[in-house]
């Protein structure tokens, strides 16, 4: 993919801490701001409810079973 330069203006304590945790995390700044950016945007989220639905729905019944079926709100609750 192109890349594009973005120039942003931010205080020298948004600037630092940017550094810093780029830094600790072993990426550039650049990375890190892109990083930021699609978090923000939802990619990273829908992968973590993807990755949640599945996870809820492989332990449903280990969830049932140690705090019971309570249907309140759901389709079967409201009949």
């Amino acid at each position: 993919m192109a890349k594009t330069q973005l120039n942003v203006r931010v205080d020298e304590g948004t600037a630092r801490a940017a550094r810093e945790r780029a830094l600790a995390r072993g990426i550039s700044v650049n990375r890190y701001i892109e990083e930021l950016v699609r978090q923000d945007t939802g990619e990273a989220g829908r992968a973590f409810v993807e990755a949640a639905a599945d996870f809820m729905k492989q332990y449903e019944s280990v969830f049932a079973e140690e705090f019971g079926r309570d249907t309140e709100g759901t389709r079967e609750g409201r009949r």
